[in-house]
């Protein structure tokens, strides 16, 4: 009896392969029916009437180019496994056809060989990655098999961003645009003080995710290093030490990459660690911060949408892991990064998304561990019993390649939610501060301090100083008070 229904596509190769890989977002499979499209939480699942089923290894290749996103993983391990011959004479029947072109430069840049075949003569280009099925770059044209490299990183380190309803609605939304309007609109000097709050918010809120008060001093040295932010050099080693040296306790400083196995875990009740995320081994860190380096190079500068690079930049740092202590913090700095430099945050403003994280870490979680949880079933390691691990097998392709579309998602959320809530709503509140600050003092003539400190403890309380408060104010009579609270609520309305 025939099955029902059969992998196709990238799905299959992992199969005939045997590949150890995690299965891309995207799967396709043939079925005994009409074309259909299943989308659930965490994955896609694409149903092709059974003429679509290909009859060899290479016809599922061939579908992949034509008809799923691509996942730079699979196809690496892929192509690490395919004989060069069986490649060549793949390419050889069928020279320029675009979606075998797009194979050959994949396995080319992949693998680092060359095939025994001719470059393909004068025609058309074609474009690598379907701009209707992934964010690209403008990429850059290969003479040899008419493609244009339109990827987001390099042989190295390529993830890939599949598009989305989520995502275009979001890229499509003018978020930048609106940003900006708040921005112009605002009296320079509210905007100020907005921003000056702006900036403590986002210190405050991006240690506070990691569980830590920092002393007045390190708060200083990060929120100095946020305001220099745009300038930050992402391709010197130094830079970073500097930065992570300038965040953390001075006894975890680090001159260089780490060089021992890191790991997030949880302790439990019973002390046993629970562990979330194996970062990589320290041996492989190096080269893959130097792939994350080049493509921060190629995302900052050919024209990708910028939240999409500021999530590449930020998650990709923070999943290389590359110190023992402070990446979390950086990883959020370079969000802001990316987004300074591309030009996407308005000149001098900050985007507080660490304290759109901290409002909801859930959400945050779940976005560090769409990546996580995929790589986790293919690392094998032992932990001793001073909680020491090791890594038993090789892991350096799982990091390189992910599929970053959930985050992207994620911080457009958090980019939004930003704007909305913590640009619009700070400067909104300093408005209607100064102008009950002005009603309170034509009441009574205060001085600034204690007519501050009046306006704010009403404002906190709904309009009303708290019973427990009216001692600080005796002076103050109830008639008086009660004409100020007044007022504030006029303000407040």
């Amino acid at each position: 009896m025939s099955r029902e229904t059969t992998p196709i596509g990238l799905v299959k190769l992992i199969e005939e392969l045997g590949l150890r890989v995690p299965t891309p977002t995207v799967r396709s499979e043939a079925v005994r029916g009409a074309r259909r499209t299943k989308v659930s939480e965490d994955a896609v699942l694409e149903q092709y009437p059974m003429t679509y089923a290909p009859t060899d290894l290479f016809g599922h290749l061939r579908f992949a180019m034509r008809y799923e996103p691509l996942d730079i993983g699979v196809l690496a391990s892929a192509f690490a496994k395919i004989p060069q011959q069986e490649m060549e004479t793949w390419v050889r029947a069928e020279p320029i056809g675009k979606y075998i072109r797009r194979a050959w430069y994949l396995y080319e840049l992949l693998t680092k060989k060359t095939l025994d075949v001719p470059n393909v003569p004068p025609t058309n280009n074609v474009a690598l990655l379907d701009p209707a099925l992934h964010v690209t770059s403008v990429g850059t044209r290969v003479r040899r098999q008419r493609v244009i490299d339109n990827l987001l990183g390099n042989a190295d380190y390529c993830p890939t961003i599949r598009r989305t309803e989520i995502l275009d609605a979001a890229m499509a939304r003018g978020l930048e645009a609106e940003a900006k309007k708040i921005v112009e609109d605002c009296d320079p000097v509210i905007l100020r003080r907005a921003i000056h709050y702006l900036f403590t918010k986002e210190t405050k809120s991006s240690f506070a995710i990691e569980g830590e008060k920092p002393t007045s001093e390190r708060t200083e040295r990060f929120e100095r290093a946020l305001t220099h932010a745009p300038e930050f050099d992402t391709s010197n080693k130094s830079a970073f030490a500097g930065l992570q040296n300038a965040i953390v306790d001075r006894r975890y400083a680090e001159k260089d990459w780490r060089t021992g196995q890191n790991y997030v875990s949880e302790t439990m009740r019973d002390y046993a660690e629970i562990v979330h995320f194996v970062c990589p081994k320290p041996e492989d860190v190096s080269s893959l911060m130097h792939g994350w380096m080049r493509m921060v190079a190629r995302v900052d500068s050919d024209n990708v949408d910028p939240v999409c690079a500021a999530a590449l930049t930020g998650f990709g740092f923070v999943f290389i892991h590359p110190f023992e202590d402070g990446n979390g913090r950086i990883h959020r700095f370079l969000i802001h990064h990316s987004l300074a430099k591309l030009g996407y945050t308005p000149k001098g403003v900050i985007f507080p998304v660490s304290a759109a994280m901290l409002r909801d870490l859930a959400r945050y979680d779940k976005a560090l561990n769409a990546f996580s949880r995929k790589i986790t079933p293919f690392i094998e390691y032992r932990m001793d019993d001073a909680q020491h691990m090791t890594v038993l097998n090789e892991t350096k392709n799982l990091y390189p390649y992910f599929d970053a579309t959930a985050q992207a998602e994620y911080l457009y959320q958090c980019v939004a939610e930003t704007i909305e809530k913590d640009l619009r709503e700070e400067i909104g509140f300093i408005v209607k501060y100064d102008r009950a600050l002005d009603e309170i003092k034509e009441i009574v003539d205060m001085p600034d301090k204690r007519a501050s400190l009046l306006a704010r403890l009403i404002m906190q309380n709904k309009g009303k100083l708290a019973k427990s408060k009216r001692d600080l104010f005796s002076e103050i009579t109830d008639d008086e008070l009660a004409r100020m609270e007044q007022a504030v609520a006029k303000v407040e309305e």
